[in-house]
């Protein structure tokens, strides 16, 4: 037993599959659709820089309470931009009140704040 599908209604059939590609096509290329798994990435990515830019300024204020705080930004421009990060975990200027570890990209981005300050 085979179906009989009427002559107006397969043109219409492959206009509606042909669509569906064509806006699945159009949506993921220009209209900013991503799949889950690229969203949940891009999701972390904003989060972790929403933390870093949050953190970076206590790390300053940790900076400007320490004491010497000018030699101590002289010192800083004086070492490559490399291993500014690894000096300022050293401080411990990047480590967080209640936390015993610094965050690395909290280090980096402090030490660029801490280049730009007048003192």
């Amino acid at each position: 037993m085979t179906m009989k599908v009427s002559s107006s209604l397969t043109p219409a059939l492959w206009g509606a599959a042909g669509g569906a590609i064509l806006l699945a096509i159009i949506g993921f290329s220009w209209g900013g659709w991503v799949t889950g798994g690229t969203a949940e990435a891009k999701a972390e990515q904003r989060a972790s820089s929403a933390v870093v830019a949050a953190l970076a300024p206590i790390c300053v204020v940790q900076f400007k309470s320490a004491g010497d705080a000018t030699a101590k930004q002289e010192e800083l421009k004086k070492i490559s931009s490399w291993d500014q990060r690894s000096f300022v975990e050293k401080a411990g200027w990047a480590t967080m009140p209640g936390s015993t570890e610094s965050n690395p990209e909290v280090a980096r981005a402090c030490a660029d704040l801490i280049s730009k300050l007048t003192l």
